[in-house]
């Protein structure tokens, strides 16, 4: 296997072979064109080199995407929330609620992802998102090892853990839009892999709102191991008390709140980092006070608590269970802004709407023109206006994307679930 030196990369080139990073972790698949962004990350991420049995060729990207940003009209947010002609139903922001939206979204940064029309294409996008299917699904087998291993053995090994998700953090930078597609049509996983699937998805949205908050590399793997292992706790409790379809009594949730504890307890014990055993204690702690175990104010929680307790809130809202329907991730984004409890930290509500858009990567929306579309990235200038793909109902048929807008084709109101399942089973059918 041939070395190349990032120093040496330029955006536009690609390899006749797949690329490998630490030689063990797919970076890339052949013919795929390295982008600027991901040489930049490689480069701030201390990689020095990269793996490939394949040669260097060359090839032109465009680009077409404008890198300024706009501030948010907090009142057309609000109008797009309640439109009268959206199916979803939603409370009316109350004055006190938008003021804490309108703080929330203040000084708002530009995203830093690669331009939108210019990502690196496979064959299709279809077979993109085949690829990244495959690689989530190796991470998520990769927790699930993490659980069972200590289930059986007892072991954790945090260096292991560390050097994982380093590379979940570089898999996350260059295939967000299409990872954060795949969360949204996760099914319902079954009862003893509730665990499981919850630490991957929530891991998947912690370090991505890391990422908005441009929180270092270091950092961001120090959060992805948090985020993991923070329900490793649950072990140690009877299974029957987060898999049951009976309301809680008392007592049980006396003991379910003892698992932060116990994840701490047993973090500490295999010497994991304290930042790391804080953000597993303190991620059910809320900032107006009334969390658990400790009831701490918002000053006194962890920053890797506060980004793990709103991405598993999120998680947990449009997650399918065997005791609730999911919600759509349209709906979660509103609760989440909301913030009507004061739950959560603004800062990292404002990096949550901003990573995933309004109307969140993955969802499906019906637009202006008539027609239904699936929300396929992000836009930097206005989180309301996401890039979206128009769905067809014609196998093999060119599947559009556009840039919403408020002048041009905009988002008239999220699709609702029955309509959803209905556009996901004539896309399989296909």
């Amino acid at each position: 296997m041939n070395s190349f030196n990032i120093e040496g990369l330029k955006p536009g080139t690609f390899f006749t072979s797949d690329v490998m990073l630490d030689k063990t972790f797919l970076l890339l698949t052949n013919s795929i064109p390295l982008s600027e962004g991901m040489i930049k990350a490689l480069q701030d991420w201390d990689f020095k080199q990269v793996f490939s049995d394949g040669t260097l060729s060359s090839s032109a990207i465009a680009t077409n995407i404008s890198q300024n940003t706009t501030d948010i009209d907090i009142e057309e947010l609000e109008n797009s929330v309640n439109s009268p002609k959206s199916n979803v139903t939603t409370e009316k922001f109350s004055a006190e609620e938008l003021n804490a939206a309108k703080k929330a979204l203040e000084n708002a940064e530009t995203i830093d992802i690669d331009d939108i029309g210019n990502e690196p294409k496979i064959d299709t996008e279809a077979s993109r998102l085949s690829v990244v299917t495959n690689i989530y699904n190796d991470y998520l087998n990769y927790i699930s090892y993490v659980y069972t291993r200590y289930a059986t053995h007892k072991e954790l090994n945090y260096e292991e853990l560390s050097s994982k998700v380093k590379d979940l953090c570089v898999f996350i930078k260059e295939n967000r839009r299409f990872v954060l597609r795949i969360l949204q049509s996760t099914q319902e996983p079954k009862a003893k892999e509730f665990l499981v699937s919850h630490s991957m998805r929530s891991t998947v949205y912690a370090i991505t709102i890391g990422m908005q908050l441009r929180l270092p590399l270091s950092n961001l793997v120090e959060l992805g191991v948090s985020c993991i292992v923070h329900e490793i706790g649950m072990i140690r409790l009877p299974p029957q008390l987060y898999m049951t379809e009976r309301a809680l009594n008392a007592s049980d949730k006396k003991m379910i709140f003892t698992h932060p504890i116990i994840s701490y307890n047993i973090l500490q014990e295999f010497e994991f980092p304290l930042k790391v055993c804080l953000g597993a204690l303190e991620h059910h702690e809320r900032e107006n006070g009334t969390g658990y175990p400790n009831h701490l104010p918002s000053e006194k929680i962890s920053i890797y608590a506060k980004i793990i307790a709103v991405a598993c809130s999120f998680e947990a809202i449009t997650a399918p269970r065997h005791y609730k329907d999911a919600q759509s991730s349209y709906e979660a984004m509103v609760d989440m802004l909301k913030n009507n409890k004061q739950f959560y930290d603004e800062n990292v509500i404002k990096a949550l709407l901003y990573s995933l858009s309004l109307f969140p990567i993955g969802g499906y929306v019906y637009l202006s023109n008539g027609k239904i579309a699936q929300v396929v990235d992000v836009n930097p200038e206005n989180p309301k206006n996401p890039v979206v793909q128009l769905v067809s109902t014609v196998k093999g048929a060119k599947q559009d994307t556009i840039q919403t807008s408020d002048t041009g084709i905009r988002i008239v109101r999220a699709l609702n679930k029955e309509e959803c399942n209905d556009v996901i089973k004539a896309q399989n059918q296909l």
